[in-house]
């Protein structure tokens, strides 16, 4: 009889937990629906920095455990004049970041554009050394990384230095220094905080030959004994591709150098493509109403598609969550979104999870479902 009640007694229990966790309920937000695999970021502007856009504010501390900063770190705002840094917008983006325990990622060190002329030339306009350069570069990221030494988790150290075939931009960086300019960067970012991690970041790395570059300059800089920590995949990404397939060969390809894959500008355009795809922020078009098909609201069937992309992306992520560490949004709603206004000015783009009113799309919800704990 003491048996018989020890075994009523257990499957009581056994059905208890079976209920409760019939009953758990899913995951409503990001970061906790990919808790344990990555973390999921975005990129914030300066008026969900400084709290006067209230409403993204909300979505950005309940939706996202990672910030990155859209341009408030850039060489143009945070470092203008030869004599003069301006703290006081990435100082509040640092602070919004701790406030809310999050992973913080700064962008960025070194790109070729954004950065202002006097960096290149001296007093009268004429290019500087080689040495000259390299000191301005070596003050420059002791300076700011110094500045948040313990406090940002990872640099966008070099920004974009790759051509669409895999070989080395010729932007004034390369130019002037040489291509080991981009040893450099690294090496100068690890001497003034050894603790954060590393990040070289591009886009279009799902292109075969652009892919073959960045794996052969990650290897050129492990080779010098640089610790790059992971490769920045961008993903500005369209409706119809890269696919995912392509998706995950590019992240197979890259991991297999041994470093970390972040998914660092994710957002994926509905609308026709002015060109031949690319995120190039020096390219634009003339206005033109063939290119704004959607200008009153996004039709259904789009919606729809959209919200299958997304899902068969985060797939990929969720299948490569081992060495995929972030993936990070570019822009918190449609309503910010950099792809409003370029290539083409004036464009009503749909690129997000969240729509003009900070509303969940059915993107979002199909995100979600591609959790599988």
């Amino acid at each position: 009889m003491r048996l018989h009640s020890s075994i009523l007694f257990v499957s009581s229990i056994c059905l208890s937990s079976l209920v409760t966790m019939a009953q758990a309920p899913a995951p409503t937000t990001l970061k906790d629906a990919f808790q344990g695999a990555f973390v999921i970021g975005v990129a914030i502007n300066t008026g969900q920095i400084t709290g006067r856009d209230a409403r993204d504010e909300a979505l950005i501390t309940q939706q996202f455990n990672s910030i990155s900063p859209e341009n408030v770190m850039k060489w143009e705002v945070i470092h203008p004049r030869p004599d003069a840094y301006d703290f006081t917008q990435s100082d509040k983006y640092v602070e919004f970041g701790l406030k809310n325990h999050m992973f913080i990622v700064g962008h960025n060190l070194c790109w070729h554009s954004q950065t202002p002329a006097w960096v290149f030339t001296d007093e009268k306009g004429n290019p500087i050394t080689r040495d000259a350069l390299l000191q301005r570069l070596h003050d420059h990221i002791q300076t700011v990384v110094g500045r948040y030494k313990g406090k940002i988790n990872s640099w966008d150290v070099v920004n974009e230095a790759l051509n669409e075939d895999g070989t080395l931009r010729q932007s004034r960086w390369m130019k002037i220094i040489g291509e080991d300019y981009i040893v450099k960067a690294f090496q100068f970012a690890h001497e003034a905080d050894p603790n954060t991690q590393l990040t070289y970041n591009d886009y279009n790395l799902e292109t075969p030959a652009k892919r073959k570059g960045a794996i052969a300059l990650i290897k050129k800089l492990q080779a010098a004994g640089v610790p790059i920590a992971v490769v920045g995949d961008q993903g500005h990404l369209h409706l119809d591709g890269p696919s995912a397939a392509e998706e995950d060969a590019t992240i197979t390809d890259l991991a297999a150098t041994g470093v970390k894959v972040a998914i660092t500008e994710l957002d994926i355009d509905v609308l026709p493509s002015a060109w031949e795809k690319t995120a190039d922020v020096s390219m634009s078009v003339s206005s033109n109403a063939k290119l704004n098909p959607y200008p009153n609201g996004l039709p259904n069937s789009i919606q729809q598609a959209l919200a299958k992309r997304y899902a068969d992306l985060f797939a990929v992520y969720w299948k490569h969550r081992d060495v995929v560490s972030r993936v990070t949004f570019w822009g918190v709603t449609d309503r910010g979104s950099w792809l409003n206004n370029w290539p083409v000015r004036g464009r009503t783009s749909y690129p997000l999870l969240f729509d003009r009113d900070g509303k969940p799309k059915p993107a979002f919800e199909a995100v979600l479902k591609t959790a599988k704990h």
